[in-house]
Order: C-alpha cells, then structure tokens, then sequence
C-alpha cells in the first residue's frame, strides 16, 4: 500500500438539472415560485450523474493517462481530484501533496510584468517565495521569455502566456499533479518540452494524471491510461489498449446535411475494394491497391469538395486528399454522383488504421461527414520490406528510398 499514491473507491459526482435557485429574492418571486412548485407536482429537479463507480489505484511515480469522449467526465474527475468539488459518494485517498493545472496561467494579471506574475502565480498554486527564487532562472529559461520577463503581461502573445504558465507550473514540486490538456496549445517545440518535463517528473518518483484529446502524447508518455465512457470506466489497461477501444468506436455519427435553403444532400454509401472485389474492411492488403467507392445524394446543384484522411492508431494524420486539390476544381453535385477514390498498393505499413471521409462546400462550410466500422481497417502484407531478421521501418508508411553503393541498387517501399 505503501506505493500507492492515489486510491480511489466508488467515486461518484451527482448534479441536479437546472436552475440555482436565488440565495435573495422579493416575496412576489417567492410566491411565484411557490405556484410553480404546486404545478409542476413538488417542482422535483432530474438529477444527473457526471461520475459513477469509479475505483483505482494510481502507483507512486506512474503516469496515467485519462481519455475519452466530450462528456465523458474526465473534467469532473480532475476537479475531484484538485479538490475544487467534493464527490457525492466515494473516497479518494491522497498520499502526497497535490497540485493542479486546469488552465494555464493560473493567478497571472495582465498589468503586471512577467517576472512578477511568476512569484504571483507560483504563490497561487502552493509556491513560497523562497521556491520560485530558487527556480525561477529554470522557469524563464523554459518558457523562453527571458527578454521579455520584465515586460507587462498584456503586450504578450497568447503563445508566451501559454508557454510561461505552463513553466511555473511545471516547476513545482508536488508528488502529485494533475494536468488537464496543456498540450492543446503551443507549438511543436513547446508540446515536445511539456512531454520530456512530464516524464522528468514522473522520473523523479512523483505520480502525474494526464488528460488529453491528443493519442500520440497519450501514447508516448503514459504506459497506462483509463478510458471513461458516460461517467464510468470502460476500459483501465495498456494506452495502445485504451486508445484502440477508444478509436474502434464512431467518433462522428454519420450526419445528414441540410442547406440553408433546406435542401438535402450528403454521403449515402461508402464502400471499400480490393482487385474489383468488395473488401474485407477489417482486413486489407497493403500489397494490393484499395479502393474508396462514394455516392453522393444532393436535390440541388451545388460545388462541393469531398476529402478522405487516414489517421493512425493515435490518431495522428497519415495523409489526406481532396477532389478539390487533385482536380483543381470542386465537384457539381448532381442528384446522384459516383466517386472513386484509390490508395496505391504498398503504401501503407501493416497496422490499424481509421479512414474519415467528408463533404464541404466552397466556402468551407460543412455538409457532411461519414465515418463508419467499415472504414476501420487492419491492413498487413506478406512482403518483407526490411528484408529477413530485420526490424521493419518505423512509421505508418512504407519508405520510398532508394540505395545503392555502386554494385547493386535495392528500392525499399513504392
């Protein structure tokens, strides 16, 4: 027991529906209310539960990973856990203190300069002065400020705010924190530095929860993660396991469009094949070219781009193209179009891979958008490409390179 840095017992959050009642009000709004009460049979409120039976147990220097859908209580358990609400029923048991960062830039003022907003913000969430001095060239040197420090904080950008926020919380010293989608900002050199502080920490035998709507930084950081559907947890194992149970379930329903004018016009089928022959979905050979049959329903004529991308495990973008940029032009709907789209043959690693297809117009305006179990496919391929005994390529496509040291040239992928 005595490596474990959080234990939580059949947590549950209940919210009731509806309105606060007012702390003051006239004695009209009173019995006004009283009235509303006697008509709608005791004026009851439907309650809502956000977390339901939700127990594990976090070892002392892990990080884990919390994902799933909008909705799915990620955001109410992280605030359980910084304390900023009480669970309606369960325990959760703390050893270590705890620190939080729900929202970058916690205590910052405009007005003030950069320097002084660390000490202000350092001393919001649980920092001493002596601490932020001590760390405070550490900070400055992470965030990458360091000529701006002395400058008030309303005449930076929104990506140095971002940046110096998340430094000073990166810095504290809890042995347990809680993050909550940092990563959703900042531009790639700044994502990778939040990852390599996390795993430091981690590394420094402190326990980090991590939630993010981003699979790759799920993946690469956190060896376990739990998955939370409805308030409830689906799925507590591996993050390649929890990220697949994720991902095998439709993130987008498939939607009809409807025009301003009310006209109605979308994807009606998409099929999947191999050599003429419909395809297996679950299972496609990436030695063969696969192909993407569309047909698209419109009672109007309207120009529309239809575009396809494939995305990996993870969730990071294999590739995507338009009709709009292979044609140079949009599509005219016409009331029943037929489209072909085709990947080449060795193209792809063997893998798992989700295939999004969707309609805009020209104005970028979305129509349509189609992503089904039959666009889930697992593809594999029975040519080495790496030749026998050796590791295949990292990544999601086959290597086009070619080698040659002046006896023999060897072509390695398409």
């Amino acid at each position: 027991m005595s490596d474990i840095a959080v234990s939580i017992h059949g947590l549950g959050k209940q919210y009731r529906l509806g309105a606060m009642p007012q702390a003051y009000g006239t004695l009209r709004d009173s019995l006004a209310g009283l009235l509303k009460k006697s008509a709608s049979g005791g004026g009851r409120r439907e309650t809502f539960w956000a977390l339901r039976d939700v127990s594990f147990d976090v070892p002392r220097g892990q990080v884990l990973g919390i994902i799933g859908a909008n909705g799915a209580g990620k955001s109410t358990l992280l605030k359980i856990l910084s304390r900023v609400t009480e669970p309606t029923e369960g325990e959760i048991r703390f050893r270590g203190r705890v620190s939080s960062l729900l929202e970058v830039g916690t205590g910052f003022h405009p007005e003030l300069t950069g320097r002084e907003n660390i000490y202000l913000s350092g001393q919001v969430l649980g920092m001493d002065r002596r601490d932020v001095t001590r760390k405070f060239d550490e900070i400055v040197a992470f965030a990458g400020v360091d000529k701006f420090i002395d400058t008030p904080l309303k005449r930076f950008s929104s990506g140095m705010n971002v940046r110096l926020g998340f430094a000073v919380a990166a810095h504290l010293d809890p042995e347990i924190l809680v993050v909550d989608e940092v990563l959703a900002v900042g531009d790639a050199e700044f994502q990778r530095k939040c990852i390599s502080r996390m795993k430091d920490v981690s590394q420094e035998g402190r326990t980090v929860f991590f939630v993010s709507h981003n699979m790759d930084a799920i993946n690469r950081l956190c060896h376990r993660s739990i998955l939370l559907e409805r308030g409830s947890v689906s799925h507590d194992g591996s993050s390649e396991q929890c990220i697949r149970a994720y991902l095998s379930k439709p993130q987008v329903p498939n939607v009809r469009g409807t025009s301003s004018g009310g006209a109605r016009h979308g994807i009606v089928s998409v099929n999947v094949h191999q050599g003429g022959l419909e395809a297996e979905a679950a299972v496609l050979d990436t030695e063969k070219e696969t192909g993407f049959s569309l047909v698209l329903e419109s009672d109007q004529t309207e120009d529309v781009n239809v575009t396809i991308c494939i995305t990996n495990i993870n969730g990071s973008h294999v590739t995507e193209s338009s009709f709009a940029d292979y044609f140079g032009r949009y599509l005219t709907q016409r009331p029943k179009n037929s489209l072909e789209i085709s990947l080449p043959k060795s193209f792809l690693q063997p893998g798992d891979y989700y295939c999004t297809i969707w309609l805009d117009n020209r104005f970028g305006q979305s129509i349509d958008r189609y992503r089904s179990q039959i666009l889930k496919f697992r593809s594999f391929g029975s040519r080495s490409q790496t030749g026998s005994g050796r590791k295949p390529p990292r990544g999601s496509v086959q290597p086009p390179f070619l080698w040659a040291d002046g006896q023999f040239e060897n072509s390695s992928g398409v």
